[in-house]
């Protein structure tokens, strides 16, 4: 019987194990952490035998296959061991596709990539399909394909899940955009963190299609240097499957579709990109234009990112924790219409604020720091002349920012920094930067 060991136990650790333990493998799961009581409690259900707090390298080492979270690095000790002994090491979406034909709709990009996601799968539930939601959002697609069978899955990938995706193959892949994050994870080489976002295509044939910005500096100069096997759907300019002409949102992926920009309910720059992604997409899936147009209208978002809180004496709130790169704030800036208090930090990755820098000084008043070492964040903005606040925790950052606010002012929080300095996740973060301001 093929031995399978699980490194991770969260949530696609263990929808991986029950997905080998139902297709009749030898199945450990192994946790360096605590493993969470509902993940316990999964996995004790399906009597698959697990640890946490340790790795027992007698157990692990005698895989025959590893599947590993995307939060442990190459790097780690062990997974360099299982390396160098020839052990398989995949991901729980390499391991999940095995057992599937559903077609695979992935996302990935620095940015947009949640949104993006959740729009598309708005738009398949919308026309009827039966569509699994997995990735970094959503339930466990190993889970999900041991116990529901889906037709269609849309799944938000980062650049860790996709290290360690090899025969995988995306029917529809979209790459959002390329800047540098998680520069820390690549030996602080961006080729490395571009290369990792590309395998989104590996594998392709021309029956798939590969939907990609055309306006990303990057992408272009990636796609220039490749021969890609799918077939292409850039977006973002005149002539392409889908862009903005005047006031009017156009989509030419298979069909015709135009509405007018200012009647999709997502709204900012970013957020054109992200909507013809997601149309571009529907179309090739031969979904009605009459269903993307009313998904494109009655989308709400997703939570953290741009999420209005509360107005508080005149102060309005926003919460867009999901901003753990430069990037993602500057879109955020860039849709600012009004003074700004902006509150950033948190555990820098690698992180070049310059890109920021004109839109900070444009935009804001008073830039409140959060986090453990604020040091480059002081060192980089200090300059500027701007009203500078320090703090080290949340409940400080609120009342600073708030206090600094005018009325008619906007605060917002959008970190350009991961979050795991003082919170457990960037919705962590978020819900916690929420209940601070509603007890204002």
């Amino acid at each position: 019987m093929k031995r399978i060991v699980i490194l991770g136990a969260g949530e696609s650790g263990s929808g991986a194990a029950i997905l080998a333990k139902e297709k009749g493998f030898d199945v450990f799961v192994s946790d360096m952490g605590t493993i969470k009581e509902p993940y316990r409690a999964l996995l004790n259900q399906h009597n698959i035998p697990w640890e946490d707090g340790q790795h027992t390298e007698s157990l692990i080492l005698n895989a025959d296959e590893v599947i590993k979270s995307p939060g442990i690095p190459l790097t780690a000790p062990l997974i360099v061991k299982l390396q160098q002994q020839g052990t398989p090491i995949i991901s729980e979406i390499e391991f999940a596709a095995r057992f599937t034909n559903a077609k695979m709709i992935c996302i990935t990009g620095s940015n947009g990539k949640t949104t993006t996601t959740s729009l598309i799968y708005d738009i398949l539930r919308r026309a009827g399909l039966n569509v699994g939601l997995a990735g970094n959002i959503g339930a466990s697609l190993a889970l999900q394909v041991a116990h529901e069978d889906h037709d269609y899955y849309v799944i938000e990938l980062s650049s860790f899940q996709l290290d360690n995706m090899y025969d995988f193959r995306a029917n529809i892949a979209i790459l959002l955009n390329i800047t540098p994050d998680h520069l820390d994870r690549y030996n602080f080489e961006f080729q490395n963190y571009v290369n990792a976002k590309f395998r989104i295509t590996q594998n392709q044939t021309k029956d798939d299609a590969f939907i990609y910005w055309s306006g990303d500096p990057v992408i272009d100069r990636e796609i220039q240097k490749m021969s890609l096997g799918a077939t292409l759907y850039p977006f973002g300019k005149e002539g392409n499957a889908a862009y903005i002409r005047g006031n009017d949102l156009v989509v030419e992926a298979t069909d015709t579709l135009t509405m007018p920009y200012r009647e999709i309910a997502i709204q900012g720059k970013h957020n054109q990109l992200n909507s013809m992604a997601a149309s571009i997409a529907a179309q090739v899936l031969n979904i009605k234009n009459e269903v993307i147009r009313e998904a494109l209208k009655q989308f709400a978002g997703v939570e953290h990112r741009l999420q209005y809180v509360a107005t508080v004496k005149g102060v309005r709130f926003i919460n867009d924790s999901k901003a753990t790169n430069v990037n993602s704030c500057w879109y955020a800036l860039e849709a600012m219409t009004t003074p700004t208090v902006l509150i950033l930090g948190g555990k820098d990755k690698g992180n070049d604020y310059s890109e920021i820098d004109e839109l900070v000084k444009q935009k804001c008043h008073t830039l409140v720091f959060m986090g453990l070492h604020n040091e480059k964040l002081r060192e980089h903005f200090g300059s500027f002349g701007l009203n500078i606040i320090d703090t080290d925790n949340l409940h400080d950052a609120v009342q600073g920012a708030y206090h600094a606010a005018n009325e008619g002012d906007t605060v917002l929080l959008s970190p350009c920094c991961a979050s795991f300095d003082l919170f457990t996740s960037y919705e962590d973060r978020g819900k916690q930067f929420m209940d601070a301001v509603r007890k204002l």
